[in-house]
């Protein structure tokens, strides 16, 4: 008959052991956040897009009453980004998107906001004339919200190049060094303007594949 093996004194207890374990399970859930956090800003920054889709169809009324179409806006770099009032990121992250637009007023580049506040427009002229915002600003609508596969959180900002390709999708704050650098790239790339991404429709078999 064996006796049992006498416990390693110098053994951590069980629930040290455990502690590390946590230890290491928030650790690695901490770098999994940061690079879905980072992952499209680092992208952004170094010209890395893993993946680009054609962008969609949209229009968008200004607070103006003016009609922007993207049908309108071929050959041009876009920002699109969606935001709120009370959305504490999105207000540190409004400045660099109105210099960004002063910046490259003479340039290819079209930033346009869409709020998405409910309630009445006056809150959101308001705030937008306090900070002396310029660029086009309109409200969401759901054929919007939807064109763009839904806005999880905000901010959200939608980079898309000449050929009406999204390069870059940032979901919380856009850090300017970044948005500039992504910006600036694709308005170096002429050789895109005045192109578009063609999404062709599925045909009938046997039929021939047609644009829009």
């Amino acid at each position: 008959m064996t006796s049992a093996t006498p416990p390693d004194p110098a053994a951590p207890p069980a629930w040290k052991r455990a502690l590390v374990w946590l230890e290491r399970l928030v650790t690695v859930a901490l770098l999994v956040f940061v690079a879905i956090r980072l992952g499209p800003q680092l992208g952004a920054l170094v010209g890395f897009s893993p993946s680009s889709t054609p962008a969609p169809s949209f229009s968008l009324v200004t607070l103006d009453g003016d009609t922007i179409r993207s049908a309108d806006l071929k050959g041009k770099v876009l920002v699109v980004n969606f935001w709120a009032t009370w959305c504490i990121p999105c207000r540190v992250e409004m400045p660099s998107m109105q210099k960004l637009h002063e910046r490259h007023a003479g340039d290819d580049l079209v930033v346009l906001g869409v709020s998405v506040d409910v309630g009445g427009v006056g809150p959101v002229r308001t705030f937008l004339r306090e900070r002396h915002v310029t660029y086009p600003v309109g409200r969401v609508t759901e054929p919007l919200r939807r064109a763009f596969g839904g806005i999880a959180g905000i901010p959200t900002t939608f980079v898309i190049d000449r050929r009406g390709i999204v390069r870059h999708r940032v979901v919380g704050y856009f850090a300017p060094p970044a948005l500039e650098a992504s910006v600036s790239r694709l308005l170096a790339d002429t050789t895109a303007a005045g192109s578009v991404a063609v999404v062709r429709r599925p045909t009938p078999s046997g039929g021939r594949a047609s644009g829009p």
